[in-house]
């Protein structure tokens, strides 16, 4: 078998190394559970190749996720549930009727009508969805009975937190001001400090600080800044600061472990201009 530029030499491969007997072993044992994992990992790594402005990375890492969502698609097939051809049937059919505008005689002259038009249009859907269901005799009990419902758990803690608050604020559960949710953080913080002063049991503590991330990340959402993106921009300038101090030390010969916290404190502070 030889590598194509076409989708279904793709599909065609995920289904050998499914075949039984003749397909690979690993791929052989895997369930949607166990993939799930993988598929978030994809993800994060096609993020990374962006903002490193690698585009070989980041042509290499589509293909990974892409075949995430191939190995998903090859499994439903196998229990009878779907295909890759409904995954993209469903993805087209959502495009063209979330955009009027272009494949229809909607009107929409700026992003944010079209964003209006967007939320409408997928409330819709969400409610022709838990009909669906219900003729089906799906048990929807749990779904559709709050506006957070559609805010998937397993997003990362800051990018859910964001989602949540965002739902929130559109029906006037939210600050107005973004200097009020700075007041809410120093709240949270003090909070924080009494539970520590209390000597507070770590669950305690852990709901404190809590607290504070889910703050910190509204006060992202009402400046226009991704959280995640913040936090992730920060790691990189630790990385490039500290790498800093092991290169004056090493030059020196000196380790780490030899250096005083006040010394790497001050090569740090020379690192801020530099780095």
């Amino acid at each position: 078998m030889t590598p194509s530029r076409d989708i279904s030499r793709l599909i065609e491969i995920m289904a050998a190394l499914r075949t039984p007997v003749t397909g690979c072993p690993w791929d052989l044992e895997q369930s949607f559970r166990s993939i799930a994992p993988y598929t978030l990992e994809e993800a994060y790594e096609v993020v990374d190749a962006i903002e490193r402005h690698d585009a070989v990375d980041l042509a290499e890492e589509l293909g990974d996720l892409l075949l995430q969502v191939v190995f998903h698609a090859r499994m439903a097939e196998e229990e009878g549930s779907f295909d890759f051809g409904t995954v993209v049937e469903h993805i087209t059919r959502k495009m063209i009727r979330r955009h009027p505008h272009v494949f229809g005689d909607g009107d929409a002259r700026t992003a944010g009508m079209v964003k209006e038009a967007w939320a409408r249009i997928k409330a819709e859907e969400k409610a022709e969805k838990a009909a669906a269901k219900a003729a089906l005799g799906i048990d929807a009990e749990a779904s559709a009975n709050s506006l957070l419902d559609d805010v998937p758990r397993v997003l990362q803690g800051l990018a859910q937190g964001v989602k949540l608050q965002e739902r929130a604020g559109k029906v006037g559960f939210d600050w107005n001001d973004p200097k009020a949710v700075i007041d809410k953080i120093r709240e949270e913080l003090g909070e924080l400090e009494a539970e520590i002063d209390a000597a507070a049991p770590h669950d305690r503590l852990e709901d404190e600080l809590g607290d504070i991330l889910f703050a910190v990340a509204n006060l992202g959402r009402h400046l226009k800044v991704d959280p995640d993106a913040a936090l992730r921009r920060t790691n990189e300038k630790f990385r490039r600061r500290f790498g800093h101090i092991e290169a004056v030390l090493g030059a020196a010969g000196r380790r780490l472990e030899d250096a005083s916290l006040d010394e790497m404190e001050a090569i740090w502070q020379q690192a801020k201009d530099k780095v």
